[in-house]
Formats: structure tokens, sequence, C-alpha cells
């Protein structure tokens, strides 16, 4: 792994005001809770919270008066590396952190990409030689299992227990590239439960998708709107109701990422309600954009919205999506951010299964969130702290380091005006991308000063000001008492399961050693079959289905009938027999 950079020194009397900071007078949005207080930060860390706080000397004030004091945004899916087919996104560790710093995202959790047969810890190794060199904020990482051997399985081992990764991402999706079998999904499944990891699923159908992409591109279908018809949301939410099953038939947790239908959401609601430990994850985009824009005139326009699974068509999924957000039957809400640029999506151009997938998001998901959440009266600022913070940290185990305001936490803060508006633009995004899918949507609710590890690096005098190389890595450690707490009860119940004890069989029994006559083809020939059948049983011993056991002798059902009652018939079936005939 390549040396880091080493940091400049600070003078020292410089130290005191670079690393002290009180916050007065805001009011403290957690995802529980909401007051007024001040923050005494010291060495990137909450050292006090409270009223009247008593401060060393030197600190520097910052007054937040009319402003919400919120921890940083944790954006738990993005892609600033190598990504789809090799292809590299134009927003890379630098221009990505630095453009979610601009928007209040504080961490990141960057996916790794192995291609099909590399060692997972070399990709590791080549995230974080780039990572650590270029961000600008904190990170962690998740590490996509994209082919499964016994080698594998102990990378896997070896990345949870020994470098700081507690989340493992496969594919339902992508079709002889990076999907993977259902019994493989099951043995990762059981692995990360036996190491307290989290499995994240890409849950589509990849086999009916690539047969749909086949068929309507032989019709003629080669512009972006093929990928939206392709990609069915039955496709999706299948894949989601099976991802599921195989999470409960080993007790394992399973965290669905970009969910982007309706019946996809409802199959996640419906499978919390009944009791699986399942998490969802909605996008920024899906909260604010439809997949109207696939037959956009524009090819550029069409295809800069190609992403997997695509925006639906419906414009009521993201009123849906937000209110499920709003009511816990979805608990994050991420960018995904991809980004490329307009010659790098018209690879594409002739078929759209080529057009690279992606789009931005990761400067804008706070104040989208924001804007189609607290300010459409849907969620409270708390329930915004939790989908955008709080419940990413707990469930990858970064809390209450992340995602809190307390004493002890990092000092990961945002001021927050809640009736400042803004208006998104590529033209003005801090972002390296040509495009922006939120062009022109009005969000109220902008960041005014952004405090990342106990340093300023936005505020309204001197604007955004970041450092290369100034984000660390976050090793997070397996085993969330958020996402595991139940599964361990769970086994505790299921290690008290026995088999049930009883008395020997005595009775007859075939065994493999019983003549082929005497099993007649594995039916067992009737003893009494001769006492009532006249026909005898076909060559291979079976019964002889022209045969029947109906017979007059012996006792029948009528023999004693009850003695009915006279009863007088005025229209007896027929007619009456006086009538002429």
């Amino acid at each position: 792994m390549a040396a880091r950079t080493p940091l400049k020194k600070v003078p020292i009397h410089l130290q005191s005001a670079q690393s002290r900071m009180l916050i007065k007078g805001g009011r403290v949005i957690n995802d529980d809770q909401s007051f007024y207080a001040d923050i005494y930060l010291e060495d990137g860390i909450i050292k006090q919270l409270g009223t009247n706080l008593v401060v060393p000397g030197g600190a520097r004030v910052i007054d937040a008066r009319g402003k919400l004091v919120i921890p940083g945004g944790i954006d738990a899916s993005t892609h600033f590396f190598r990504s789809w087919n090799n292809t590299s996104p134009v927003d890379d560790f630098y221009s990505g952190t630095k453009a979610a710093l601009a928007g209040g995202t504080t961490m990141i959790i960057d996916c790794v990409l192995p291609e099909r047969g590399q060692s997972l810890l070399e990709a590791y190794n080549q995230w974080r030689d780039v990572a650590d060199v270029k961000a600008c904020c904190d990170y962690g990482l998740h590490v996509c299992i994209t082919w499964w051997s016994d080698k594998v399985a102990e990378e896997v081992e070896i990345l949870a227990k020994e470098r700081g990764v507690n989340s493992f991402h496969v594919f339902m999706a992508y079709k002889d590239q990076y999907m993977l079998k259902d019994v493989e999904l099951h043995s990762i499944f059981k692995l990360c439960k036996q190491l307290g990891a989290i499995v994240t699923v890409h849950a589509e159908n990849g086999s009916l998708i690539a047969e749909k992409e086949k068929e309507l591109f032989e019709r003629g279908i080669t512009g972006p709107e093929g990928h939206l018809m392709s990609h069915s949301e039955e496709a999706e939410a299948e894949a989601v109701y099976r991802a599921i099953m195989l999470a409960s038939l080993t007790n394992a947790p399973v965290y669905i990422t970009k969910v982007m239908s309706r019946i996809s959401a409802d199959v996640i609601s419906e499978s919390r309600r009944a009791g699986k430990v399942v998490f969802g994850e909605a996008l920024s985009a899906a909260l604010a954009v439809d997949g109207s824009n696939y037959f956009d005139k524009s090819w550029r326009h069409a295809a800069a919205h190609v992403s997997s699974p695509p925006l639906r068509a419906d414009p009521s999924l993201a009123s849906y999506l937000t209110d499920l957000l709003a009511n816990g039957d979805l608990q994050v809400t991420s960018s995904d951010n991809c980004t490329f640029n307009a010659d790098q999506k018209a690879v594409g151009l002739g078929d759209f299964r080529k057009i690279p997938k992606g789009f931005n998001g990761v400067e804008d998901r706070m104040s989208i969130v924001w804007e189609k959440g607290v300010a459409s009266g849907k969620m409270d600022a708390c329930r915004f702290v939790a989908v955008t913070s709080t419940l990413a940290a707990k469930i990858f185990n970064l809390y209450p380091k992340k995602g809190r305001i307390a004493v002890g936490s990092d000092a990961d803060l945002i001021l927050w005006d809640p009736v400042a508006t803004r208006t998104i633009s590529s033209s003005t995004h801090h972002q390296k991308c040509d495009f922006n899918i939120f062009e022109g949507v009005v969000c109220h609710g902008v960041a005014r000063c952004i405090i990342s590890s106990g340093c300023v690096v936005l505020d309204d005098v001197d604007g955004l000001r970041v450092a290369q190389s100034a984000g660390q890595f976050v090793a997070a450690a397996c085993s969330s008492e958020y996402v595991y707490g139940r599964v361990w009860e769970r086994e505790k119940l299921h290690n008290r399961v026995q088999k049930v004890e009883r008395e020997p069989y005595v009775g007859p029994a075939l065994t493999s050693d019983t003549d082929e006559s005497e099993q007649n083809d594995g039916a067992v020939k009737d003893s009494k079959q001769d006492e009532f059948r006249c026909r005898p049983p076909t060559r291979s011993g079976g019964r002889n289905l022209q045969d029947s056991s109906f017979a007059f002798s012996g006792a029948q059902i009528d023999d004693l009938p009850p003695v009915k009652t006279s009863s007088r018939v005025i229209q007896p079936p027929g007619g009456k027999s006086s009538n002429l005939w």
C-alpha cells in the first residue's frame, strides 16, 4: 500500500485556534431528540455538550443562532474509483469527496469492485492506495463479491477480521459478469452471519433482464428507453424477495440497495412486519426524478439517467418512497454516485446495453431529502437525521462515533439553515461531471457551515476549502448490535431445538436389498389383491388400471336402510299417475 502523504505541521501558536471550537446557540438535532445546547470541540472530538460551558481560552466561537446543528451526513453508497465494465467515473475520491463535503456529507462508503477472478484483497488494497491520498473526508469500504470460491471465502474472513470491512456487496444482476448463483449467495449469507458482517444486495433478476435486453435490441430498440423496458419492476421485486428468502434460510440480516420500485419496497415492508431482519435503501435520485427522462428526445439527456435498477416511469413513486422513509419501512438514503461525462456515456450510442450506468447525487443528497421529506411535511428534522446519517452509522457499526452529536463522537457537524433555498445546477455544483439529473430543482435547506473532523471546510466567509488526503479510513468492526441483536437471540432459540426421540419402528420396511419383483418399481404389492380383483397384475407387477375394486360380495352400505315414515307427494317427479299420458 502506498505511503500516506505526510500532513503539514501546524505552528504551536495556531494549534489552539484550529483544534478548539465552540458552537453557540444552535438547536441540536439527533435522530431521537432535539434541544438547544452549545458544543465544544477539541482535536476533532466533541468534548462538551450543554449550556454555560466552561471552555479553554483561544477557542474559535461560531454563532449558530437560528440554525440547526445536525450530524454530518453519511452516504452509504458511492463509486469513486473503478466501476462498471472497468470504467473510471469522472468524479474520483478527490472531486467526489469534495462535492460530498459541499453538500453536508462528511463520510462516504465506497464500493470496492474486483473483476471476476481478481483477489478481493488485491482490489481492496488498490482502493485504499487511491483513497488514502485523495479523500477529503472520512471514508469506509464495502467489498463486492463478484465470484465465489474457497479462496474468496478465506479473503472475506481476512477483510472482516483484519481490514475493517463489515459489509460485502453481491449482485443478482449482470449475468455472465458479476451475477452469483443462489447456492453461492446462500454460502455468502452463511459465512457473513458467522463473521457478524452484513450482506448488501443489488437485487434484480439478471437472467430475465439479459433475455429482455436481447429481445428489445433485436426489435431495433437501441436507445436509453430500452434500459427501462428491459429492467422491469417485477424482475426487481422477484430478486428482492429471493434475497430476503435466502438470508432468512440462514437467519442472516440483509441490506437491499437501490430500492427503485413500489412493489420492491412493499416486499421489504411486509418482510420487516413479518420479523425479517432486512434494511432498505432509497436513492436521492428516486425521490426527485422519474423514468420519463429515458424517453427524452435528447440522447445525452436520456443516457445521463441510465442506472441499474432504472428510475421508474411512475411519477408517484418518489412520494411513495419518501413516505416509506418517513414511517420507517425504508431506513437509509444514499446517492449511489457514479458519474460519467457525455463522451463516456456515448460508448453505448448504438446499444443501450453498453451505456455506463450511474449518475450524480453525493453533493445534492442532503438537500433533496430535506426538500422532499421535511419541507413537504412528510418527516421531521429528527427523522431527516436518521435517514441521512444515524441509521447508516448504526447498520455499518460506526455509531456513535458517527451519526450522533454526543460527547466522545467525531466532530462532524453541519449548521443547517432550514429556510434558505438554493437551485441545483451543473454550472454551480462542485462535481466534475457535465450533467446534473436534479437540474433546476429548488431546495429549501442549505448548509451554512460544515465541520469535518473538527475543521471548518465550508462557511459563508471563505466558502469551500478542503484538503486532499485529510480524510481517514474508518475501520468498521463486525457484529453491529443494531443489526445482529435479534439474530443473536434467535440463534439461542435455534440452539435449543432438539431432535424428537421416538420408540423404535418394528414394522416392515423396504431395503436396498429387497428383490426388484417384490418392490414392483417402488410400489408395495397389496397382499389382499386376489381377494376382490379379477384381472392379473401388469407385466411390471403394478395394478391393472382396467381392474375395479368394486364387488357385490359381502355387506353393503344399504343392506339395512332406515325405516322412513310415509309421505304424500302431490306433484311427484314425472307428474301425477292419474293424468293422461
